[in-house]
């Protein structure tokens, strides 16, 4: 262990991170890939067992960790259910035609399946998108960046990603904050998307649209509605209330979202033995363990002194913590594909360092730029799940699809850098 501890910090982590994305490629879950690192890192710092435990047992039992369990299990029961019961093809069917524009059309579907985070959801939309493709110019290529992209403009913010979640417990922010700062991103990248499809001349349906009632899409889309707007309001209400529970605001979402599963148990008459049936899928479990290990992974770097000697090191190195925030996050979301496991391994890193390398300065213009660039990487990552079923449905050129897709993800980071320095101008102005 004394060899060990004569190599730098920084070495021992990177050997971590690669241990860690060595095991994702190998196909080992998350979690468990996640726990391997903790492992690695108790050993490789010397970490004594009863401090190994003490971190253990913290990360478990941290409020923070227990409500975003169950928020993330309410999500993806929500989001089953909404697809098992048929409410998901019912929004999308009560809206179609209510917008005339090709363009339009072809941009919303994806975008409204991306309101609820699904594993793979880019195939879920594409038959609706390759249907309205059949009267346009756009190839198969053109139709799968479409599908794809416009699938993920919401993920930069959307309270109902774990990632995002998992963002402001891991840099301890306001869920508020961090949604009206990061809300111009999905601007931002609907306007990209929308370049690179005015380039290609789409055909106009020449049937007469008849007239429709958006009463019917409202209706269906109500469980995300309860979700977001109730569910941050109770949120704001219980935090200003009563600031001694440190979990307010996810209280206030914990609520909404099991009225949101109520009504849709109610409005599909989801029988309660299905429901339970729903509430113990496997996958659900999985996202719920992922959680656990990535908080305990969080709780191990603080635990063994790791961020401490990184950020002595990277001190003397004179790195800028400018240019670490955009490369550690683009890197591992470009290895991974999952946005998740940048946040869950870069960020227990970087928020440290931010506050040693830059203590005057506020946290949210570095979170803004490591999720914004990290999610980049994730959308140019050839082992995301939603590029791979997209390309495959719609028989697409992975390099074609590339050639449409670098040019807005770079767009994407080097809007985020502009950004940056304006937040930071911004909040200096308002010191």
């Amino acid at each position: 262990m004394f060899i060990l501890d004569s190599i730098p910090a920084i070495l021992r982590v990177c050997i971590v991170f690669v241990a860690i994305l060595f095991a994702i490629r190998k196909n080992l879950s998350l979690g468990n890939a996640f726990l391997l690192g903790a492992l690695f890192l108790s050993l490789f710092f010397s970490m004594p067992l009863i401090d190994l435990l003490r971190a253990l047992v913290k990360a478990v039992v941290f409020p923070k960790t227990l409500s975003l369990a169950i928020i993330v299990s309410l999500i993806l029961i929500l989001s089953n259910s909404m697809e098992q019961t048929g409410q998901m093809q019912r929004m999308l069917k009560s809206f179609k035609g209510l917008i005339i524009k090709p363009r339009l059309n072809l941009i919303v579907f994806p975008a409204l399946i991306g309101l609820l985070p699904m594993p793979g959801g880019a195939v879920f939309s594409a038959p609706m998108v390759k249907q309205l493709g059949e009267t346009s110019n756009l190839s198969g290529n053109q139709l799968s960046f479409t599908n794809y992209w416009f699938r993920h403009i919401w993920e930069y913010w959307w309270p109902l990603y774990p990632g995002i979640l998992l963002a402001t417990v891991l840099a301890d922010i306001n869920l508020a904050l961090l949604v009206s700062v990061m809300g111009p991103l999905t601007v931002i990248s609907v306007s990209f998307g929308y370049i690179v499809l005015k380039h290609t001349p789409i055909n106009s349906d020449k049937t007469k649209p008849s007239r429709r009632s958006i009463k019917p899409f409202f209706i269906e889309l109500m469980p995300i509605l309860i979700v977001i707007i109730p569910g941050l309001i109770m949120g704001l209400l219980i935090s200003k209330l009563l600031p001694q529970i440190s979990i307010g605001k996810e209280i206030g979402l914990i609520i909404a979202l099991i009225a949101a599963i109520c009504w849709v148990g109610r409005k599909n008459q989801l029988q309660l033995s299905r429901l339970l049936k729903l509430s113990a899928n496997r996958e659900m479990l999985k996202m719920v363990y992922m959680i656990f290990a990535i908080l305990i992974f969080k709780e191990m770097l603080e635990g063994c002194g790791a961020v401490e000697m990184i950020s002595e090191e990277l001190i003397l190195l004179k790195i800028p913590v400018f240019i670490i925030t955009i490369a550690l996050p683009f890197l591992v979301g470009l290895i991974t594909g999952i946005t998740v496991a940048f946040v869950g391994s870069t960020f227990p890193i970087l928020i440290p360092l931010i506050h040693s390398l830059d203590p005057t300065a506020s946290v949210m213009p570095y979170v803004m730029l490591a999720m914004t660039c990290g999610f980049a990487g994730v959308l140019l990552s050839p082992l995301h799940l939603c590029l791979i079923l997209s390309n495959e449905y719609f028989n697409a050129d992975i390099k074609t699809v590339y050639r449409l897709l670098w040019l807005p993800c770079l767009g994407l980071m080097a809007v985020s850098c502009i950004y940056f320095a304006s937040l930071q101008a911004f909040i200096w102005h308002l010191n």
